[in-house]
């Protein structure tokens, strides 16, 4: 254990790195509970989920939070000899899943995914099956498409993201110079195409668009108030495409945070959304 920090640090080793992953306790007086594995957003360390893993805990859940490949204590850090984009991302959601396989048999097992973890998560699904999920929940997640944002906000969003994806492609890495931490240019290049055209890219191969409408997974899609880089809209236009999936759309608001939110903050202010996140485990069918 990590002291104060009420984890237990683990990794997992992938293709060209390995992934840190934190493990949680499990909730007091809960025999078998629903596991939840939170996948984060761009350049977020695991260790920020801190208080959520604490309000999901409190709300009957036992929860593990891994680092995205380059970011935190996972590795490599992202340099121009490394090009990993979204299908190594998807392919590390199953790797994290396989070596808690011990740990999950028998059990309710929830992937929770936050913006870019949210789309990573989603893509294992679809190209690798659902038959390991019991469930996925996105928070503040969405296609970032710039038609998709309200009034003229998407007339930034297009230069701003298809600048992003110029820069790391010229430098061979994306800096971090105030957005997102530092990135593959494979993550920004995936990123930015679903900037541009509203659609995940094809991924070794693979129609994502077509393997994305064919998950059936029960979907948990909550978006945030006042979430300056996924708004509600962004959130529906990624919920237009799981065409076979049984989709529950909720918005976490300011009243019911009763703080101040936006794409980050929620996960300070969550004990309400933990609360409905459990709720949505257990309703699960059993294994």
């Amino acid at each position: 254990m990590n002291g104060d920090l009420e984890y237990a640090q683990e990794f997992v080793d992938v293709d060209g790195g390995r992934l840190g992953v934190q493990v949680y306790p499990e909730p007091s007086g809960v025999t078998g509970a629903p596991v939840v594995v939170i996948w984060p957003a761009m350049g977020v360390r695991a260790r920020y989920y801190r208080p959520f893993a604490a309000a999901l805990r409190t709300a009957g859940l036992a929860v593990v939070v891994a680092d995205l490949r380059g970011t935190g204590a996972s590795t490599p850090a992202p340099s121009r000899a490394d090009r990993h984009g979204y299908a190594e991302l998807a392919d590390d959601v199953g790797a994290v899943l396989a070596a808690l396989k011990p740990r999950l048999d028998g059990r309710t097992r929830v992937l929770l995914g936050h913006s870019l973890g949210g789309q990573a998560a989603l893509l294992h699904l679809a190209l690798h099956g659902g038959g390991e999920v019991d469930g996925l929940a996105l928070v503040a997640v969405g296609i970032p498409h710039w038609r998709s944002y309200p009034g003229r906000r998407g007339l930034g969003v297009l230069p701003y993201t298809q600048g992003i994806a110029a820069t790391a492609a010229l430098l061979g890495v994306w800096p971090g110079w105030g957005f997102g931490g530092r990135q593959a240019r494979g993550v920004i290049r995936d990123w930015a195409y679903t900037a541009r055209t509203g659609r995940f890219p094809r991924l070794n191969g693979t129609d994502t668009e077509a393997a994305v409408r064919a998950v059936r997974t029960p979907v948990l899609a909550v978006s945030v108030d006042d979430d300056q880089y996924t708004p509600h809209q962004t959130m529906d236009h990624l919920c237009a495409k799981l065409g076979d999936a049984p989709v529950t759309r909720e918005r976490y608001t300011v009243a019911q945070a009763g703080a101040p939110l936006d794409h980050f903050t929620w996960v300070r202010a969550g004990v309400p959304l933990a609360r409905q996140i459990a709720a949505f485990a257990t309703d699960l069918p059993p294994r």
